[in-house]
């Protein structure tokens, strides 16, 4: 009986299968869930809950998505689970960070790599940024790396977890400066990180542009550089590390979307591709967006399989160097 009943799951999920790539458009029947590695109020998880609030309108899925927090460990956590546990049905969902999770699998000790997942499109490019807190004696990148010349290893420095795009940002900075910094990975992610700047647990941080821009509106810290090739639209007047006289790229910068589990049928792939970058590009989502000063950069599925292959050959090189 057992056998029977497997038999004919398998082919009524071959018939469904068939029929959607017929056009009849089974998929999706239920809400979707979308994992997100990090924690509750932090970058990922803000942004993720505004480019998918019109799924379940007609023009997009049809089907709500509800996000799911999966935080730990730099979001090692929340991706090996996605990629040895998560169901390849379409209907669970993943947030995947560009560095994070390539830097991750390229230093070893977790269950993933780009060859576990299968990008749908992207939706931000966030950019880091040093912050520190609004009382700080810091006003430049200048006065920072001066204190860390005179104290090293002494200053200390929050960000999201070890191989992360802040982690990145950091490395990056303490080769172009020649300084030892103590960088102090966050358990609570980019949002902890940020609290503990804010609350003088250290004397400065790495972040993202958008937890950074609501919390400097917010009157709780100072923003003194970007790590990225040009000035950010939503931070006109702080300039790069670049323009500061450090020699940092865009490696770090955290490009952000959607995949699915390895193993997920190519009709879900291509229904999913073909309709989530449009969802992003509902003005409702890209007018919340910029309201909370998050930096939209919506990609397409071919785009994003071309930028994780470019970003992995480039992460390989900047690791080995650093």
């Amino acid at each position: 009986m057992k056998t029977w009943i497997a038999g004919a799951a398998l082919a009524l999920a071959t018939l469904t299968g068939t029929a959607y790539a017929d056009g009849h458009g089974e998929y999706p029947e239920r809400p979707i869930m979308l994992m997100v590695s990090y924690g509750a109020g932090g970058a990922t998880d803000f942004q993720a809950r505004i480019v998918t609030m019109t799924a379940g309108n007609e023009d997009a899925l049809g089907m709500p998505i509800a996000i799911v927090n999966r935080p730990g460990a730099g979001g090692r956590v929340g991706w090996n689970w996605f990629a040895s546990e998560a169901e390849s049905d379409g209907y669970t969902l993943g947030a995947y960070n560009i560095p994070h999770f390539i830097a991750q699998s390229i230093e070893g000790g977790v269950s993933y790599s780009a060859e576990s997942f299968e990008p749908i499109a992207n939706w931000g490019a966030d950019p880091a940024v040093f912050v520190v807190g609004a009382d700080s004696d810091f006003n430049s990148m200048d006065d920072v790396v001066s204190y860390a010349k005179e104290n090293p290893g002494g200053l200390t420095f929050s960000g999201a977890g070890l191989f992360v795009g802040h982690h990145i940002a950091a490395l990056q900075l303490e080769k172009a400066a020649g300084v030892k910094m103590a960088y102090i990975p966050n358990n609570a992610g980019g949002a902890g990180a940020m609290r503990a700047v804010i609350a003088g647990e250290v004397l400065g941080g790495v972040n993202n542009l958008s937890d950074a821009f609501r919390a400097q509106a917010a009157g709780n810290v100072k923003i003194l550089g970007v790590f990225d090739l040009e000035r950010n639209a939503f931070l006109p007047d702080v300039p790069t590390l670049k323009e500061q006289g450090y020699d940092i790229d865009n490696a770090s910068v955290n490009f952000r979307g959607v995949m699915v589990p390895k193993g997920t049928p190519q009709p879900i792939i291509d229904k999913l591709a073909a309709t989530v970058p449009a969802m992003f590009e509902n003005k409702r989502v890209k007018s919340r967006m910029e309201a909370g000063g998050s930096p939209m950069h919506i990609m397409t599925r071919d785009e994003v399989l071309a930028m994780w292959a470019a970003r992995e050959e480039t992460l390989k090189e900047l690791l080995a160097g650093l």
